[in-house]
């Protein structure tokens, strides 16, 4: 009678991991490593803070949370990565704001709204614009000045076309009616390094660059965000300034679309007390990021009103691609 008990109840357990495999996955996940893509270069803000995530997630889940770098495109080769993916849980990225903008500007392989799974939001960036120590520009006043004196002289480096800290000093230069001349790289470390050797005039960027301001090699001129930094107290924003100019950008943790409900739950509980991990927030400190959390609910509406206040934005500084 036993023998008969066991077997049925092995037969039912195998007919319902046949016939609801996604339920038989979430029970048992994870059970093997799982893959974070950063879509910037190793060395990076992005690239430490992600790490610093993954190892503490990690943990809490019982496996290892592999990051890997897949630089380029303005920070959107996670999200054409996602769209191949299994959505077992398997395979994560950050998708940056620049998912909810570049493709208002030209095609792109995925859709925003449809091809992604919102996780969980961790974080955000505080940008600013640098020059180096010996730069004859001090202030925004100077720069402002310089450009209206020599029309698009003025190079400044970014992650990327369509990157918040692109679309920021364009936003910026159009109120204040001068033209710039913007030089795309694939990421803050070659960004930080090509203003380090005088390949260009500025940096605009997420705060890679703080380590070189504290030590003086750098001068941080202006910051994006609403209210200035703890961290540079001295240092003006673009806003205050009266260039109407606001720039922050909320990341965390994205999958493929058609995930488990049940897995989603279980990634987005280990990263949410990874918030309380010493290492993260230390992490985050060193790049003047607060915690900016979003439930799977919540990120999911700040993508969908992203995206569409996005392509105002777009449109707003004349840089509207045609489909």
């Amino acid at each position: 009678m036993t023998d008969r008990r066991d077997f049925l109840a092995s037969t039912s357990a195998l007919a319902a991991a046949t016939l609801f495999p996604s339920l038989a996955s979430a029970q048992s996940y994870p059970t093997h490593t799982i893959k974070f893509i950063c879509p910037w270069p190793p060395g990076g803000s992005t690239d430490v803070t992600m790490r610093a995530m993954a190892e503490s997630a990690g943990k809490i889940m019982g496996q290892s949370i592999i990051v890997e770098n897949k630089p380029g495109a303005g920070g959107t080769l996670g999200a054409v990565e996602l769209i191949n993916a299994k959505p077992d849980g398997y395979t994560l990225a950050q998708i940056p704001v620049g998912a909810f903008r570049i493709p208002h500007m030209q095609k792109v392989q995925f859709d925003t709204l449809k091809d992604f799974t919102w996780i969980i939001c961790m974080t955000g960036y505080t940008f600013g614009l640098v020059v180096p120590a010996d730069s004859p520009i001090k202030n925004i006043k100077d720069l402002v000045a310089f450009a209206k004196e020599n029309p698009e002289k003025f190079t400044y480096g970014t992650p990327g076309t369509g990157t918040s800290p692109h679309l920021a000093v364009e936003e910026f230069a159009q109120r204040a009616g001068i033209k710039l001349t913007q030089i795309p790289f694939k990421g803050s470390a070659h960004n930080l390094q090509a203003v380090m050797g005088g390949h260009v005039m500025g940096m605009s960027d997420s705060t890679g660059w703080g380590p070189m301001v504290d030590a003086g090699k750098l001068r941080l001129l202006a910051t994006y965000g609403s209210k200035r930094t703890t961290r540079w107290p001295d240092v003006p924003t673009l806003n205050e300034l009266g260039y109407e100019t606001v720039s922050d950008s909320p990341y965390g943790v994205c999958g493929p679309k058609n995930m488990d409900p049940k897995v989603v739950k279980i990634i987005h509980d280990a990263f949410k007390k990874s918030l309380d991990d010493p290492s993260v927030l230390s992490a985050f400190a060193q790049y003047d990021q607060p915690v900016i959390y979003m439930n799977t609910a919540d990120y999911t509406k700040y993508a969908r009103d992203s995206f569409f206040a996005e392509k105002k934005t777009i449109e707003r500084l004349g840089m509207a691609g045609n489909d």
